[in-house]
């Protein structure tokens, strides 16, 4: 198969993809990879949480929702003194991008002047910004991007069809619609979905269909594997067969080579062995701490553990040197199903 980077797939060639033999896909996905990226690296990403909680939306997925109970503490949004003093401790054990994440359906104009003020800080420690606030108009975007940010995230989730059962409280427009005011506004885009929400095979197709003919693709792409937190309409999903989550890590490396494919939440509850066929199959970034949002995440010493039996190293870092501890921070909209975009 030669591939190039293109925005003219079609829905039928999308699901070709999928309906290849499991071995042959994966190893397209790792062909497509390595013409297009570097072998046996990854990207190392964190991600603070601004405000925790109380959102008003109905996201099915979500902890945070105001709608569900499932034990979470709601957290005001941080001050701005304190969320400087994380960075810089980030950027002291190595950290070159920071990311915060805010649960909001949309930023109001008294927080996002703070969240203003929190890009500006960071930018001042000479940090790359990223942040994933909810829907923003076109306006709220030029705002962010004159602050400093420079990588947006919000999440597209599921296909069209689907998403119907999934969310009522925005429609899927409205996400297309941020996606725009924030590639008009001249920031990066971090844009992916979640699988295991009960979606069939079509619908996991359909959102790589629409996310690889976007107008340009997105920097990242984060697949999320459902993390089911009881309280939420979907804490009894049936789990999804790993193979069909490493066939849509596949597919997602062959549509949109140039990109990031983020192997985001869910990795907890995924072995060594299922997580190294993913970066087989073209996932080279992961989100790296304690916790994504609001659940946790595999704990540091166990992912450079798996990095330096994978013989993995971290983005920038050089080559046999091992995985840095270094985490640079870009956020996904659906981190530990924590909807925050």
């Amino acid at each position: 198969m030669i591939v190039t980077v293109r925005n003219d797939w079609t829905l039928a060639e999308v699901k070709a993809l999928f309906a290849l033999p499991f071995m042959d896909l994966v190893f397209t996905a790792q062909t497509v990879h390595r013409r297009f990226q570097e072998p046996n690296t990854v990207q190392i990403s964190t991600l603070l949480s601004i405000k925790t909680g109380a959102c008003p939306e109905d996201c099915a997925y979500c902890p945070q929702s105001v709608r569900f109970d499932t034990g979470l503490e709601s957290q005001a949004l941080l001050e701005v003194e304190e969320v400087a003093a994380r960075a810089l401790a980030a950027k002291q054990s190595g950290a070159t991008r920071f990311c915060m994440g805010a649960a909001y359906r949309s930023p109001k104009p008294k927080d996002l002047r703070k969240v203003l003020a929190m890009i500006r800080a960071v930018k001042s420690l000479g940090m790359e910004t990223c942040a994933t606030l909810g829907m923003v108009t076109a306006e709220q975007a030029l705002d962010l991007k004159q602050a400093g940010l420079d990588y947006y995230n919000h999440n597209l989730d599921t296909s069209p069809r689907y998403y119907e059962q999934i969310i009522s409280t925005r429609t899927y427009q409205d996400r297309l619609d941020t996606l725009q005011a924030v590639r008009d506004a001249g920031m990066n885009v971090c844009c992916g979905g979640i699988v295991g929400m009960g979606e069939e095979p079509e619908d996991r197709a359909e959102l790589l269909h629409i996310l690889a003919t976007l107008p340009v693709h997105p920097d990242s792409v984060p697949i999320n594997q459902l993390v089911r937190v009881a309280g939420t309409p979907l804490e009894n999903a049936q789990a999804l067969d790993p193979f069909d989550f490493v066939r849509t890590i596949g597919v997602a490396r062959i549509l949109m080579p140039r990109c990031h494919v983020r192997l985001s939440a869910g990795r907890s509850e995924m072995s060594d062995e299922l997580q190294a066929l993913c970066f087989l199959a073209g996932a080279n970034s992961i989100f790296y701490g304690e916790k994504l949002l609001t659940t946790g995440n595999p704990d540091t010493e166990h992912d450079q553990t798996l990095f330096r039996r994978l013989q993995i190293v971290a983005e920038g870092a050089p080559a046999h040197q091992g995985v840095a501890v270094a985490a640079t921070g870009h956020a996904s909209h659906a981190e530990s199903n924590a909807a925050t975009a």
